[in-house]
């Protein structure tokens, strides 16, 4: 299984980034995919997911309202527009399958190398 993530970089506050992971090696559209990322402080952090179909989306308290995920079956890729980008944002995002386990909590079963979204104040 491969996740390709892409899309990361340098933006000041205020701006917006969209995200894109392809993957391959997965019936992808039989998987909820989703985002999570990762800083040194905070640990690893849901940030958003979508069902299969592409219904759904669910998101982190801290991106709601600024982030939107998206996904098309067809080119097997998912994404994730960010916008009105904040430091707090600054983190490696991963691309991830998701799904909850019976405590309701996410869990990640494949996920990329990540990308890094700076965000400068």
């Amino acid at each position: 299984v491969h996740l390709v993530e892409s899309g990361g970089g340098l933006v000041q506050a205020g701006g917006s980034l969209r995200l894109s992971c392809v993957v391959s090696d997965l019936p992808f559209s039989s998987y909820s995919m989703g985002w999570f990322r990762r800083t040194p402080d905070k640990g690893r952090e849901f940030v958003a997911a979508i069902s299969w179909t592409g219904g759904n989306p669910e998101y982190g308290d801290s991106v709601k309202g600024r982030f939107t995920i998206s996904r098309d079956n067809a080119k097997k890729s998912v994404y994730l527009q960010m916008n009105t980008l904040q430091p707090e944002d600054t983190a490696i995002y991963y691309c991830a399958t998701v799904a909850r386990d019976l405590a309701g909590s996410w869990q990640y079963d494949y996920w990329g190398r990540g990308t890094q979204v700076t965000v400068s104040s």
